[in-house]
């Protein structure tokens, strides 16, 4: 059997709250403190640590980047929605004559205003139509 290398000792002066937050992060594993403090420090001088730093932030931006990608393809399904809703409904709606026309313009000014109330009221309190529509779709259907 091999003999067993002596450990070289160090003396270190930690901050009080270093000491506490070490004192409790070993108790509670269970572990001598001078255990828990190597472990640290050869991961502190790991050449490795950089590269899984790396990698952590790398995946993090991937997430982001997915997320991203998916805002702008319901960005464009939302404009895409709202261009093919507006030109339908120019293209079957009839102009008024002249007289109505001008009640009309009062009547959609009142509607206008009563929508904009109905949509600061939605979006301050209830679930967004996104969040309903997602729900329903991630709800399972039920088999007859």
């Amino acid at each position: 059997m091999a003999p067993r290398k002596k450990k070289a000792q160090i003396t270190v002066d930690l901050d009080p709250d270093t000491m506490a937050l070490l004192a409790d992060y070993a108790a509670r594993r269970d572990q001598p403190q001078s255990l828990v403090a190597e472990a640290a420090i050869a991961s502190f001088l790991s050449p490795d640590a950089t590269e899984r730093r790396e990698a952590a932030i790398a995946k993090r931006l991937d997430l982001l980047d997915r997320r991203m990608t998916r805002m702008e393809r319901d960005v464009g399904i939302s404009v895409e929605t709202l261009a093919v809703f507006i030109r339908f409904w120019l293209t079957t709606t009839p102009a008024l004559p002249e007289p109505a026309a001008q009640a009309a313009r009062a009547k959609a000014g009142e509607r206008y205003e009563a929508f904009v109330a109905a949509l600061g009221r939605r979006l301050a309190k209830g679930p967004k139509l996104i969040q309903e529509v997602t729900e329903d779709k991630a709800a399972p259907t039920p088999r007859l």
